[in-house]
């Protein structure tokens, strides 16, 4: 009988994407397994749309259950071994109430050493690895003990459109004439990165406007309406704004149907990556934020960082980060024109 394993990443989706490879390295390692993630209910339907996850377990209607149907649901799974990509005492806790066989967790939280059976020496700050490289270090228990190359790694960070896009959506990309590009920009990171700045992306939807191509921006609800004078002001250069008026399973087939985005290190830029499309992040130099260590991975993934390797200046000041916003809007448009257009099907 093939073996079940629990991945547990109970955070952003950003986290969630690059944690997909230790779904297909564990199919890689024991073919015919079986992958239960276990996530928020936000990023539910992001793990749900990787080909390498077999069935998604919504943390969140997990712990509104009573402890003991919570043991009881993991037991369930007779799972083989849990991964505590992301520590989480309170199902560190359940997985060894459940009996679990195999708890692999990192010597990092002082819980995983009272709830776990495999401890993992992993320091994430200081390595040089890309962050889904270092997820991968978790499977050492379960036989895997190389560092796969980045190339390898990438290649395992894949999704698919859970649905096909709606009509009104849907209608709205193929309106693009020959020639054109459906771009979209994601200019907030909800406090999760370092940003170009709303100076920067109305001057980058301007040069592409101008240039003949269609510019699309995203966004929570929330950052629509922090956005809202913003919107305003740059009205004449976007095709449509789609803050907040699209669930994730439609925003994944949005993004599959785009050309692709340019966005600082989000969620979003994961996204796009993952299905395959044109993904162009913006990124400080600074450690550990710096894109050696969150660039999206993709088969068309790239990214642009200032030339000043690991500078500190905005270490205390976030939001006076000046590496970030010294890439030039110019330099930006230039890649993005550069882009092939890419359709429905291709990877």
């Amino acid at each position: 009988m093939s073996p079940t394993f629990l991945v547990s990443r109970t955070d952003a989706i950003g986290d969630v994407v690059l944690t997909l490879p230790v779904a297909g390295r564990l199919k890689q390692l024991f073919p015919g397994c079986r992958v239960v993630f276990i996530g928020r209910a936000y990023t539910a339907p992001v793990a749900a749309a990787c080909p390498w996850v077999d069935e998604v377990l919504d943390f969140d209607a997990l712990q509104t259950l009573p402890v003991a149907a919570q043991v009881g649901a993991l037991r369930a799974y007779g799972a083989l071994a849990i991964i505590h990509v992301f520590p989480n005492r309170a199902l560190a806790i359940l997985a060894r109430r459940a009996g679990i066989p195999v708890r692999i967790g990192t010597r990092n939280r002082w819980w995983h050493w009272l709830n776990c059976n495999r401890l993992v020496a992993l320091s994430r700050r200081h390595s040089p690895l890309h962050e889904a490289q270092l997820n991968l270090q978790l499977l050492k228990p379960l036989g895997s003990a190389e560092t796969l190359p980045l190339p390898a790694v990438a290649d395992l960070v894949r999704l698919r459109a859970p649905e096909p896009l709606g009509p009104p959506w849907q209608l709205l990309l193929a309106q693009r004439r020959p020639g054109q590009l459906n771009v979209v920009l994601h200019p907030r990171s909800r406090g999760s990165a370092r940003e170009w700045g709303l100076d920067n992306f109305g001057h980058l939807a301007q040069l592409l406007h101008a240039a003949g191509h269609r510019v699309f921006v995203t966004g929570t609800a929330a950052e629509g309406a922090e956005l809202a004078g913003w919107l305003v002001a740059n009205a004449l250069y976007l095709a449509a704004n789609l803050t907040g008026q699209l669930a994730m399973p439609q925003f994944l087939a949005f993004l599959a149907a785009a050309d692709g985005i340019v966005a600082g290190s989000t969620g979003p830029l994961h996204l796009v990556a993952a299905l395959g499309r044109h993904a162009l992040g913006l990124y400080p130099p600074i450690r550990p934020m710096h894109p050696g260590r969150w660039g999206p991975l993709g088969p068309r993934a790239e990214y642009l960082v200032f030339g000043r390797p690991n500078c500190q200046d905005c270490r205390a000041q976030p939001a006076a980060c000046t590496c970030i916003r010294a890439l030039a809007a110019a330099a930006v448009a230039a890649r993005v024109q550069a882009w092939q257009p890419v359709f429905l099907g291709e990877r």
